[in-house]
């Protein structure tokens, strides 16, 4: 724009300046909506992708792909502070002057004449020696004078032909190393091992009994001593059919149960660790009442005098005498009795006496003194997809509050104060009482806010954690199980796996070698002795 006669350039005006500005703000603003409604469209066509997927599977006879729970939000690494914030570099360490030397080798050195000795160099080495070895034991054979036949005994740890040395190698590489049983066989005997991949599948999940053993008496003992557990599942195949794995532990122990179903009744057999009878006692009834079985029903098993079922069948049976499998009721009075009883056989053993259960809000889970994991509480509000850059603004604004309300509860938990319990309250009451005006988030915030005790359970138990962050990364090694050699066939093949990544993360948790502890129980000649791993968690819990 010039003036007249001048030729000189006008300056625009502010009304012109605003007008430029708000049609840009308009433009800006379609163009954000644009980009919300490609995402939803997106979000859309990468879920009707996934069924097609899931539906060609379906028709060419393969598994379907395992679920996911989503993309992690960020939200605990985010309010963690690494160590070392201050800049300072950790060394590495002398780590190889720590190694135990097995053997040593003098080299000399081409000198020419008239050179003085200044004494050695060290260099350490750290090698592996492999070799396949045959062992022909040559048995004594004697008669008594009696005409009994006396054979010398066999060293233990040997099975089936094969020494404790190779059973040690194929459990370790399979289960720890998650290599398969197809691999392990083409590696053995590539090696010179003459093994088939039959015999090396039977050496997974044979004499191991007393791996069973111990792992069993982990859990026991974990379940009488922890302060807390932390609770995951993840689906299996076993035999042919869909089931799910149960993970629980601490910060000393893990253990694994396969079963065909996530249920209370399959979580509740899990928790009573091996023990096989049913109680009806006042923890068993107090159960049955707050899952609102009838009062005639629980007035029946109160009033028997019999409390105590050694099995399933004996508890089958007294349920059929009392007449409870009979009535046609909401709920099932046989599952709920079934489940009280089992929680009495938990309490009545000791186990669980002051634990909190955390876990991600799946119902099976909900027991006793339960606390909920604020990272899959996050996640909700994470994986809402708004329509509008309003909603969108309310969401993120949310995520804020809750990531800055979750790090304020990581410093309570190092320094807890009744003052600042308080306040964390009230505080939490603002957030998720607050109407943003999107729909779905002030639905899903009043869902939370109704679980407050559960998400606020640490600001009585500062020891317990504020996720399930553990248990999630423990049946990680389910998940590559999974991918790597599928599902189990046999009932030994799925206790053996269960038991061995049982022993695998607890040895992790306890600073011990699995492979050396294999050594051990193994009867491997010359192994260093590794203590029980139930004595352990004992010790860490003290």
């Amino acid at each position: 724009m010039t003036r007249r006669g001048t030729g000189k350039q006008e300056d625009p005006t502010l009304t012109d300046v605003r007008r430029v500005i708000a049609g840009l703000v308009k433009e800006l603003g379609g163009l954000r909506e644009d980009v919300v409604t490609l995402q939803t469209q997106n979000g859309q066509l990468k879920a009707e992708n996934g069924e097609l997927r899931d539906e060609i599977a379906r028709l060419k006879g393969l598994p379907p792909r395992p679920k996911f729970k989503g993309k992690p939000s960020g939200m605990e690494k985010a309010t963690s502070k690494p160590e070392g914030s201050k800049g300072e570099k950790r060394g590495r360490g002398t780590k190889r002057d720590k190694l135990a030397v097995t053997s040593e080798v003098k080299l000399k050195a081409q000198v020419p004449p008239g050179s003085r000795f200044r004494g050695y160099e060290d260099v350490l080495v750290q090698d592996l020696r492999i070799a396949v070895e045959v062992i022909r034991y040559r048995r004594q054979r004697w008669e008594t004078a009696t005409g009994e036949r006396i054979v010398a005994a066999m060293p233990a740890g040997i099975v089936g032909g094969f020494g404790p040395e190779l059973r040690r190698f194929i459990l370790a590489g399979h289960f720890q190393g998650q290599v398969t049983s197809e691999r392990l066989t083409a590696l053995l005997n590539g090696m010179g091992l003459d093994i088939s991949k039959r015999q090396v599948v039977r050496l997974l999940s044979q004499d191991i009994e007393a791996l069973v053993s111990e792992e069993q008496d982990v859990l026991r003992l974990g379940l009488e001593t922890a302060r807390w557990i932390t609770v995951d599942d993840t689906g299996a195949r076993h035999a042919g059919r869909d089931g799910v794995v149960t993970q629980l532990g601490d910060n000393r122990f893990a253990a694994f149960r396969t079963g065909p179903s996530k249920s209370r009744l399959a979580f509740l057999a899990t928790l009573r660790s091996g023990h096989a009878d049913f109680v009806v006692d006042e923890e068993a009834l107090a159960y049955m009442r707050s899952r609102a079985l009838a009062g005639p029903v629980i007035a029946l098993l109160e009033a028997h005098p019999t409390r105590r079922f050694a099995d399933e069948a004996v508890w089958q049976a007294h349920l059929e005498t009392l007449g409870i499998d009979r009535l046609k009721v909401t709920p099932d009075p046989v599952r709920i009795a079934t489940e009280g009883a089992t929680w009495g056989a938990i309490r009545a053993h000791g186990l669980l006496p002051d634990t909190v259960i955390v876990s991600d809000d799946a119902g099976q889970f909900r027991l006793a003194d339960h606390a909920l994991c604020w990272v899959h509480a996050e996640r909700l509000v994470y994986k809402l997809q708004p329509s509008n850059p309003a909603f969108q603004k309310a969401v993120d604004l949310t995520r804020t509050l809750i990531w800055w309300f979750y790090a304020d509860l990581k410093t309570y938990k190092r320094e807890p104060d009744r003052k600042r319990a308080r306040m964390l309250r009230a505080r939490f009451d603002r957030i998720f009482t607050k109407n943003t005006g999107y729909v779905m988030l002030d639905r899903l915030l009043a869902r939370l806010h109704a679980r407050k005790a559960e998400l606020l359970r640490v600001l009585d138990r500062p020891d317990i954690p504020l996720h399930t962050n553990a248990s999630e990364n423990d049946i990680r090694s389910v998940v590559t199980k999974r991918k790597i050699s599928g599902g189990t066939v046999s009932e030994r093949g799925k206790i053996a796996r269960d038991v061995m990544l049982g022993l695998i993360k607890t040895c992790a948790k306890l600073n011990v070698s699995f492979y050396r502890m294999l050594g051990d129980r193994l009867a491997v000649p010359n192994a260093p002795f590794v203590p029980r791993l139930p004595g352990l968690v004992r010790l860490a819990a003290a």
